[in-house]
């Protein structure tokens, strides 16, 4: 089997990375949403934080980079 030229290789590969950036922006955004949530389930993001173990400063920085709409 031939390899294809190395043009539409790069093209491929570039299709693929937009791709991925596009379902990684999607998944930043819901899951920033289900931290809101969990804040709100727990009372506090310092709560959600020490549940998660995780920073309260990482949970916020999420939660404000991807506001609601």
């Amino acid at each position: 089997m031939e390899t294809p030229p190395w043009r539409d290789r790069l093209r491929a590969e570039d299709e693929l990375l937009e791709q991925l950036d596009r379902r990684m922006e999607q998944a930043r955004r819901r899951r920033a949403q289900a931290l809101r949530e969990g804040a709100q389930e727990f009372g506090s993001v310092y709560a959600l934080a020490k549940h998660l173990g995780r920073s309260e400063t990482a949970i916020l920085n999420a939660i404000k980079k991807y506001p609601t709409e």
